[in-house]
């Protein structure tokens, strides 16, 4: 298959691996933004491959990670509702909310269904005329175009009895506020590379030459990733701070039109609660004032909603690039997959479930030859 074995050469990888130990002087610290690229890093040992000069630091890049307790709590309570049939990715279940999540809601006679595609929960919509249906929309410019258009449809097809309970995040802003923490580190950035096939690069210039950092847009392969690091590597050593695109196979600078034409017109931007962060200005949407009708929150009516997080979770400190996952008194012992305190360690692409997978057992990267990266 194009794009795989390419991408995983150990040739090319040892090159890279090279080039980046030959021209590293001194102590970089650089953030993966997306929990796609951290998995990748971990399950391939790339973070040990380089050289000890470079600190990768995880960003907050997964959607169900930051996902705001208190916006689960109301999918709780609106899954609980009679005559609702809920709708979500499969990985949104077992999060934690507060002292429940939604798989105890469906153990207790809940109607919650995992869909692949919000357009799969819209279908449903259509066959139950006569129930209320929810679908979960998260994630951050990459997930929302479908979710807008799965809206879109909803409006034309006149399906009335579909709404859409929204958390989307948007990465800028969150590049913004972390170069703005009194407790930043962060000299570097590699940006997502799926976020921008969709919004393109231009928001970037300006945080580059505000905050003085490299962003290179990097794919998700090890070669993408060893590549992004090898330009962020040369740009902080001669000191410059531009924004590079490592991943032209699938970014153009203006991004996807059609998908951002979409986005404008069904949402609006809002600041958002991310999860063990707080709220970001204008790091969200919402659905636009015209489409009011198909909000799940401003349907529903949910208030009164009290959270609380279990005070021994330090996944807000992971997701801030604070903490290693490894770091946590929790990890591995009383929270796990099976039992997870915190939605860094249930997601597919959260820190703390990569270094569970990859790295629980400790130890070192094989020789590169017979490392995983290739």
């Amino acid at each position: 298959m194009k794009y795989i074995d390419e991408f995983q050469n150990p040739e090319l990888a040892k090159r890279l691996l090279d080039d980046i130990h030959a021209t590293v002087t001194r102590p970089w610290a650089l953030m993966e933004v997306c929990g796609g690229q951290t998995h990748s890093i971990i399950r391939h040992g790339i973070d040990q491959l380089l050289p000890e000069k470079i600190e990768l630091i995880h960003g907050p890049g997964c959607p169900v990670c930051v996902t705001p307790l208190e916006l689960i709590d109301k999918a709780l309570e609106i899954a609980s509702r009679p005559g609702v049939i809920f709708c979500s990715f499969g990985d949104m279940l077992r999060v934690p909310g507060t002292g429940r999540d939604l798989f105890q809601v469906r153990s207790r006679g809940g109607d919650v269904r995992i869909v692949y595609s919000p357009l799969d929960a819209l279908k449903i919509a259509q066959d139950n005329p006569d129930r209320e249906v929810v679908f979960f929309g998260i994630g951050f410019e990459t997930t929302a175009p479908p979710n807008a258009m799965t809206v879109h449809q909803a409006r034309r097809l006149g399906i009335r009895n579909f709404s859409l309970l929204v958390s989307h995040v948007r990465v800028p802003p969150a590049v913004e506020a972390i170069m703005e923490s009194a407790d930043c580190r962060v000299q570097a950035f590699l940006a997502a590379g799926h976020v921008c096939s969709v919004m393109g690069t231009e928001e970037y210039p300006e945080l580059a030459e505000r905050h003085r950092v490299p962003i290179v847009v990097t794919g998700f392969e090890p070669l993408d990733i060893l590549e992004g690091v090898r330009r962020a590597v040369r740009q902080l050593e001669r000191g410059e701070h531009r924004v590079e695109n490592a991943y032209p196979r699938a970014v153009r600078a203006e991004g996807n039109k059609a998908a951002r034409a979409m986005l404008e017109d069904i949402f609006e931007v809002t600041d958002r609660g991310w999860r063990g962060i707080g709220v970001i200005p204008a790091s969200g949407w919402r659905l636009a004032p015209h489409y009011r009708e198909f909000d799940a929150e401003y349907r529903f009516s949910v208030t009164g909603i009290t959270t609380t997080e279990p005070a021994e979770c330090r996944s807000g400190e992971v997701l801030q690039g604070l903490l290693k996952p490894h770091e946590c008194e929790a990890f591995g012992t009383t929270c796990t997959p099976r039992n997870p305190l915190g939605a860094t360690m249930v997601s597919s692409e959260g820190a703390c479930a990569a270094y569970y997978l990859y790295r629980r057992l400790g130890g070192t990267p094989a020789p590169l030859e017979a490392s995983p990266v290739v």
